[in-house]
């Protein structure tokens, strides 16, 4: 039973999509560097076992004493697998390959879809006094996705402006309804951000129409364009708000922030 006297808890976001190369890393790092630039304080949690997103904000694999596999699979305590960041408001849950192998162990894991839901709401995570978490899941509809769907209340789904994009969003979108059905029943659709978006391009623009025309109001306003400042920051181990903070990648990841902060009020407001 919820306890009454604990405080709210952080709202819970889920950035997925089982297809590679689409921004999911990049938009998970740079919106929760985002969110931390506009005062809020953040929690990113790396359940993809590249650890691309730790790797990018500057944790390197020998500093991941603890991972997110040890969160899931060990039992270990939340303060001792959150480290801090270089940007002041963010922590992260580092990933590390350990991961690569957590879909067949969890398999025989009773409550195997419940362990980050768990995990994520251990009373430790009340000292951080966290506004949002963000979760970056691997590149697949895997068992590790289905957990940080069941650990959130929402799924923000980065979609590449190209051919075919939206193809593959019907499987997402049936396994976000699955998950509704069988584990999570608040769980919604966060909102649809374009990303790699080329207004030079006839077809970044199709891809856009056809995404409004299909999606409505899910799909964010804000778009993310191809930036090659986005590219470099993270061979710098940094967010490209730290990298490069004028430039248009930057400037397009601090406007996605507050259109996302615009609709929680609204929606706060309305009850």
């Amino acid at each position: 039973m919820p306890d009454p006297t604990r405080p709210k808890g952080p709202k819970i976001i889920s950035i997925a999509n089982q297809k590679g190369g689409v921004g999911k890393t990049t938009t998970a790092i740079n919106l929760a560097a985002a969110l931390a630039e506009q005062g809020r304080r953040v929690l990113l949690v790396d359940l993809d076992p590249q650890g691309n997103a730790s790797t990018g904000l500057g944790v390197e694999p020998e500093d991941r004493k603890f991972s997110t596999y040890d969160l899931l699979l060990d039992d270990a305590p939340l303060r001792d697998v959150i480290v801090p960041t270089d940007v002041a408001g963010l922590w992260l849950c580092p990933a590390t390959t350990d991961l690569s192998s957590a879909d067949m162990e969890l398999v025989s894991t009773e409550k195997r879809s419940f362990l980050l839901h768990d995990a994520l709401r251990q009373p430790d995570i009340d000292s951080y006094a966290l506004d949002y978490i963000l979760i970056d899941c691997p590149p697949s509809l895997s068992l590790l996705t289905v957990n940080a769907m069941v650990a959130s209340q929402s799924v923000l789904v980065p979609l590449q402006a190209e051919f075919f994009a939206l193809e593959g969003l019907s499987q997402l979108m049936l396994t976000v309804r699955e998950v509704r059905q069988t584990a999570n029943p608040t769980l919604r659709i966060e909102g649809v951000v374009l990303t790699m978006y080329d207004v030079r391009n006839n077809l970044s623009q199709h891809v856009e129409a056809d995404a409004r025309a299909t999606l409505g109001e899910i799909v964010f306003r804000t778009m993310i364009p191809r930036n090659v400042r986005v590219s470099e920051a993270p061979s710098f181990a940094q967010p490209v708000l730290s990298y490069d903070s004028a430039s248009r990648g930057a400037e397009a990841y601090r406007a996605l922030a507050k259109e996302m902060l615009m609709r929680h009020e609204a929606a706060q407001n309305r009850g």
